[in-house]
């Protein structure tokens, strides 16, 4: 079949428009928001980044008896969220002028100290570079704390803590020489002598199973919740497990007041003389 040079020149075009619109197709795949995200999911899963936690674990990209320490990356915040800021300002504006126990350190928190200036606040945190911007004043000081507690061991120290009720009871008076696993029992001795009227717990960091965990933070801070007629305790990062676990256990849902965003506030009236947290136990989901 012989064709003629009419009959040639849309069969080209054809063909040429093809080609054309094929490689816009290429193009669109190789730049769309789809492939985008894939891209991002695939790091995000080599760093076992999950969409429920807001950090990173970046512990398997060590090996296993490798000298290199971990660190915090530079891009992880704990600061407070305008509306989480505000449930802890106004209970300050409430209580002040009060005792105030804050586990943890963000300068947005020396907002908190300046509402109480009439009060006695006291930071305790880990890291050296947060404790050298704060100036200890008549109505604030700020302590460096060694926490001993990494976040893995939170399942075995709970278990513990139940196996021994005794060792482990919320009773202030024993604090500070407690055998209790959980009890921080180095703290500044002001920080054992007060009645704290509110607690806000936000540190160690806890940001990966080797970095120190909020464990005796919350344990501590519930015992000595149990010191006054009544004391507010908030904690941070009640979207993560440990947070959560240990809130049930040691500070107990029927004292919980409210959430907000991350926070959990909840309301202790002193027991010194009990020998159980929760006058009920808490279920068995978060084991036994």
């Amino acid at each position: 079949m012989n064709l003629t040079k009419k009959k040639l020149i849309p069969i080209l075009l054809l063909i040429l428009s093809i080609i054309t619109i094929l490689r816009l197709l290429s193009l669109n795949v190789k730049t769309s928001p789809f492939s985008t995200g894939i891209s991002v999911l695939s790091t995000a899963t080599q760093h076992n980044c999950s969409p429920a936690f807001s950090t990173c674990n970046k512990i398997a990209s060590h090996a296993p008896g490798s000298s290199e320490k971990l660190r915090k990356p530079p891009n992880i915040t704990t600061t407070l969220t305008e509306k989480e800021f505000k449930v802890l300002s106004d209970l300050i504006a409430l209580k002040s002028p009060c005792n105030l126990l804050i586990f943890g350190f963000q300068p947005q928190y020396l907002t908190l100290s300046s509402m109480n200036a009439a009060g006695c606040t006291i930071f305790l945190d880990d890291d050296p570079d947060k404790i050298s911007k704060v100036v200890n004043s008549n109505h604030t000081q700020i302590y460096k704390l060694e926490y001993n507690m990494p976040a893995k061991e939170a399942f075995k120290l709970l278990k513990n803590a139940r196996q021994n009720p005794a060792v482990c009871v919320p009773n202030p008076r024993f604090l500070q020489k407690s055998k209790c696993k959980l009890a921080l029992k180095s703290l500044p001795s002001q920080v054992y002598e007060k009645n704290w009227d509110v607690m806000f717990v936000d540190g160690p960091s806890g940001y990966s199973a080797e970095s120190p965990g909020r464990m005796g933070s919350i344990y501590t801070a519930s015992v000595l919740a149990r010191a006054g007629n009544i004391s507010d305790v908030v904690v941070h990062d009640v979207d993560r497990m440990i947070e959560k676990w240990f809130s049930w256990e040691f500070l107990c849902e029927e004292n919980l007041l409210y959430s907000k965003g991350k926070l959990w506030h909840f309301r202790i009236r002193g027991h010194s003389n009990s020998t159980r947290f929760c006058p009920t136990e808490v279920g068995s989901a978060i084991g036994q």
